[in-house]
């Protein structure tokens, strides 16, 4: 029997970013994750974006984790009039404030950068459509629930979250609806975790669903191997220093920079590492990492026996070369370090943050390397870089590409193709299947890949509703 209830793909249908899905039951409504799209001019996408609902109308918000391209939107969300509950777990809450103040504040900046451009050329200036205060409410209003515990955000809604494996307090999504007379149970699996990913667990395996929405960034292929990836970088890094160059490494502040701070470690402590100066370069990375540093002793004892972890260090104390570039005039110092230095800065897909003013001083110098160890989303810089372009316009400036772009996919926080059809694979209950979260080659694959083991699985497009 049908529960009358609908789910409609607002968000990271049939593309990586922009994670949104709106459910209506029993005349509530409320939002699997609200997140940005990521890539192009965010100060335009953020003026020209209009929510497809009314937000002072929705009643909750149930997030998947803290990355911006499932909780962007939420200061904008909370701005146009929403004042429900926002449930997620104790880690995600932690990171919220640092990511969530970040984006708001380099919107602004690059307002108010804009606005100073059309002023002088004589064009109207934009008002913000939001403000750090809305940041700051957002926090107001969360509402934690631990791993493995039961919640109630509605009527005729549970909800319980298991970990995802991804980040620091990554979650699976499980919800129950309950109609007048019958019971669903929806399944959102956020963005499940790289199994060989460090300090994290495995991704939870779930029972049992009815509806299953699931990731397939990375439904075409499988990563290689954790060991050849730390050859892969160990060997770029060196070939970086016998270069007599320096190494940028764009990497996103939550998750992928603390990920490269490890590695570093560990190639350090095995006596493999040239460089003797690491740049964290990026406040917010420096924030977060600084929240990881207080949840070490719970992670990984395996990962961080490796590093020579003892209880109460920090990652800065494993990696004694590590310089913190928290204000703008130490990340303007970098630039004249011309060698020997490796410099970790955001944004992760090069679309703003610091690394785009470091590639401004380097990409067109061929003793550098520019090294990605993440997904670079189609219409960002970084993506443009990875497909192999040899000159990009930045600051209105032509720049040639001569340093050596190395791609090391290995890093990825996502689970793999193998990983993705292991974790479909022990759902029982014959769910119906929605891919979401994932570039369109991607998800044809992957559907062919679950339809051979028996699994019948849907490509949702962008405002579809699915009714059940």
């Amino acid at each position: 029997m049908p529960v009358n209830a609908s789910l409609t793909f607002i968000g990271a249908a049939q593309q990586v970013t922009g994670s949104c899905y709106l459910l209506q039951l029993n005349q509530q409504q409320f939002l699997l994750d609200c997140g940005m799209v990521q890539g192009a001019d965010q100060v335009r996408e953020w003026h020209k974006f209009r929510f497809p609902f009314k937000p002072k109308e929705i009643d909750a918000v149930v997030l998947s984790h803290a990355h911006i391209d499932h909780s962007g939107l939420l200061p904008l969300l909370v701005a146009k009039g929403f004042k429900g509950k926002i449930y997620c777990t104790p880690g995600t809450a932690e990171l919220l404030p640092v990511l969530l103040k970040d984006s708001v504040n380099l919107y602004l900046k690059d307002l108010e950068w804009q606005n100073k451009k059309a002023a002088r050329a004589g064009k109207k200036i934009q008002e913000p459509v939001m403000a750090v205060k809305d940041a700051e409410r957002v926090s107001e209003l969360v509402q934690t629930l631990s791993y493995n515990k039961r919640g109630f955000p509605l009527p005729g809604v549970e909800l319980e979250f298991a970990d995802a494996g991804h980040i620091l307090g990554s979650a699976i999504v499980q919800l129950w609806l309950k109609g007048k007379q019958a019971m669903r149970k929806l399944v959102f699996s956020g963005d499940l975790g790289n199994p060989a990913t460090v300090l994290l667990p495995a991704a939870t395996e779930i029972p049992q669903a009815d509806i299953v929405l699931m990731e397939s960034t990375y439904g075409n292929r499988d990563h290689q191997p954790l060991a050849n990836t730390i050859e892969e970088f160990a060997t770029a890094l060196s070939e970086a220093y016998d270069a007599g160059g320096n190494v940028f490494i764009p990497a996103f502040a939550l998750g992928r920079s603390q990920e490269i701070l490890y590695y570093l470690a560990l190639l350090y402590r095995q006596g493999r590492l040239k460089q003797r100066l690491v740049f964290l370069d990026s406040p917010m990375a420096i924030s977060i990492t600084k929240i990881y540093d207080d949840y070490l002793h719970r992670l990984d004892q395996v990962d961080l026996d490796r590093i020579g972890y003892k209880k109460g260090m920090t990652l800065e104390q494993l990696l004694p070369m590590l310089k913190l570039s928290e204000s703008i005039e130490d990340s303007m110092a970098i630039n004249r370090v011309t060698h020997g230095a490796i410099i970790i800065a955001g944004s992760g897909m090069c679309n703003g943050g610091r690394i785009v003013h470091h590639l401004k001083h380097n990409l067109w110098k061929n003793t550098n390397h520019l090294i990605f160890v993440g997904f670079q989303a189609r219409g960002t810089l970084g993506r443009r870089l990875v497909d192999g372009e040899k000159r990009v316009k930045m600051f209105g400036q032509d720049i040639v590409v001569k340093a050596r772009v190395h791609t090391i996919g290995g890093f990825s926080a996502h689970a793999g193709q193998a990983e993705l059809l292991q974790w479909a694979k022990a759902i029982a209950g014959e769910p119906a299947f929605y891919l979401v979260h994932g570039e369109p080659e991607a998800q044809l694959v992957l559907q062919q890949k679950l339809a051979e083991i028996g699994i019948t699985a849907q490509i949702p497009v962008k405002g579809e509703v699915l009714r059940f």
